[in-house]
């Protein structure tokens, strides 16, 4: 049972009334719901008033609990459980089932009390049929209920089982309980022809078979036989009369120096091999179940009856796997989505990084699953794990993408925060901006190229932005052609002017030296004239000189001015 979970009282299991029939109740239900260990099942059955419910609080370690009536009719009805923590096994609950009393004059109903004996063989672990006085014939035949047993079970969920199946109850012997005779008020001396015997020796000595075929033998061996067979593993226990015949009625009140001291150590025997021996309750296959399983099996079972069919042993398998292999893929998706979770750091460097993670953390859910599925019907339930497993994964492949993302796009508008805000100042709105930018924003992507962490995404993200930002890149190049062919176009101005001056500055240049040709032109004729002056007076000394005395006429000279056009 689950820690913390107390249950103070027995409550009933399988209400059985006229009206409704047999009827599984769902306050029990929810009680062996939360039991998730092993359960250990100690059922009592027997003919009513014959303290069944006595020995089922004992096992409890109470004193009051399973009611024990006090007149002759059978004070429980139905199926009553108490849930305890087993005393001697750790980890297990202990389920006591007392049930209503075989035999009931009132009910009149002997196909009832069948059903309630197949079902308290059904559910338990260790059957105890109590009975009173000796074992003799009488009380064996009362058990008859063991021979229809076979009749009211099926091993298979084949439409008819084989004559063979049908009559052979050894067949049954595996999966039915272990089986404890309690023998109440036993007032003989255990010896056999004045050897003193155990209680085990008894047993067997009252189903031991008789030789012979005929019909009375026949009648007498087959009850014994059958219990022989169906119960192979057998224990007996024989009580001595409590107290005095007056204080029966209030034995649950009587304290221990008031019951019998031989009787209380009978008892404390018989519980003691309860609680040591008998084993966890299982079903074909071996596998021990927990009180969810047991309820599901309870309610598998009657609800079987209560349509008219047979309890199947195979069928209530297939549905108790259909319900612990669906627990099962459901707690294995769990444990996977949770490894995931724990050991996932999105966003991954890479896709096979995550799909690393993801095999090993499937491996472990299937190894989780196939260790609590059953095998009948696994492969079509490990299939419905499988698929849930991919949907989770192909989830965690988003959510990798998303964080890879997100982790990118945060980057890069980190990043590339003072970038745009020098668009905004206009800084690259000059001549060779746009070279000056892509310098920039190159830079800025050797940065993003070198950060850690990036994930899966890093370069589809990196591509997204730059194509966002194809617009922006384009107006900064347009920008710098425009400034460039501004540009051209001015140094062809300052070309044109450049040669016009040139070309204005040559003239002049000409013009300068024309004018300077003119002026040394000027100067030379001047300086001609001055020449020819003084070598026509030269001259004219000479002859004067030569010719002083002749008296001759001398020719007459001019002025020596000539008369020179002026320029311009």
């Amino acid at each position: 049972m689950a820690s913390g979970i107390h249950m103070p009282e027995p409550v009933c299991l399988i209400e059985n009334s006229r009206r409704k029939g047999l009827v599984v109740q769902q306050e029990a239900l929810q009680v062996l719901s939360e039991i998730t260990q092993p359960v250990v099942v100690v059922a009592i059955t027997g003919l009513y008033r014959t303290g069944k419910s006595y020995l089922m609080n004992r096992l409890a370690c109470q004193r009051k609990g399973f009611s024990l009536g006090g007149g002759v009719q059978s004070h429980t009805r139905g199926i009553w459980m108490w849930c305890v923590p087993h005393p001697c096994k750790p980890g297990h609950t202990l389920v006591l089932l007392d049930t209503e009393g075989l035999g009931d004059v009132e009910k009149g109903d002997t196909e009832n009390d069948t059903w309630i004996f197949v079902l308290t063989v059904l559910l338990s672990s260790t059957l105890i049929y109590n009975s009173k006085g000796t074992i003799d014939q009488q009380a064996v035949d009362q058990l008859h209920y063991v021979m229809k047993l076979t009749e009211q079970v099926k091993l298979k969920a084949a439409p008819e089982q084989s004559e063979e199946e049908l009559g052979d109850s050894e067949n049954f012997a595996p999966i039915f309980p272990t089986f404890v005779w309690t023998v109440r008020d036993f007032t003989l001396q255990l010896e056999v022809d004045g050897k003193e015997i155990s209680e085990d020796e008894y047993l067997e000595t009252a189903l031991k078979l008789k030789a012979g075929s005929s019909p009375e033998t026949q009648r007498y061996n087959q009850p014994r036989e059958c219990i022989r067979q169906v119960f192979p593993d057998r224990k007996c226990f024989v009580f001595y009369q409590p107290a005095h015949r007056r204080d029966l009625v209030r034995l649950e009140e009587l304290q221990d120096d008031e019951i019998d001291c031989e009787f209380r150590q009978q008892v404390e025997k018989f519980c003691s091999h309860i609680w040591e021996k008998s084993p966890p309750k299982t079903i074909p296959g071996g596998r021990i179940i927990t009180g969810t399983l047991l309820g599901k099996l309870a309610e598998t079972y009657v609800e079987t009856i209560r349509s008219g069919a047979v309890p199947c042993l195979e069928s209530a398998v297939l549905a108790l796997a259909k319900t612990v292999n669906a627990a099962a893929v459901k707690e294995a998706v769990t444990l996977y989505r949770d490894l995931m979770e724990r050991r996932a750091k999105l966003p991954t460097e890479t896709v096979q990084e995550l799909l690393d993670l993801h095999s090993q953390c499937e491996r472990e859910a299937l190894e989780l699953f196939q260790k609590q599925a059953f095998q009948e019907e696994m492969r079509s339930f490990q299939a419905d794990l499988t698929c849930q497993v991919e949907a989770i994964k192909e989830k965690f492949c988003r959510d990798n993408e998303q964080a890879s993302r997100d982790k990118c796009e945060a980057a890069l508008g980190d990043l590339f925060q003072d970038l745009d805000r020098k668009i905004s100042d206009g800084v690259y709105n000059v001549l060779g901006g746009y070279q000056l930018f892509k310098g920039d924003q190159q830079a800025l992507l050797e940065k993003y190229g070198e950060l850690p962490g990036k994930g899966v995404m890093a370069e589809a993200v990196l591509q997204e932005f730059l194509q966002r930002r194809e617009a922006l890149d384009k107006n900064i190049r347009n920008t710098d052609l425009a400034l460039a062919e501004k540009d051209k176009e001015l140094r062809n101005v300052q070309d044109l002017y450049e040669r016009a001056q040139r070309e204005w500055d040559a003239r002049g240049k000409k013009e300068a030296e024309d004018k300077q040709k003119l002026q040394d032109q000027l100067q030379g004729a001047e300086e001609e004239v001055v020449r020819l002056r003084k070598k026509l007076e030269d001259q004219s000394k000479e002859r004067r000189e030569e010719h002083p005395k002749t008296g001759k006429h001398k020719p007459k000279v001019g002025s020596g001015r000539v008369q020179v056009p002026r320029r311009g």
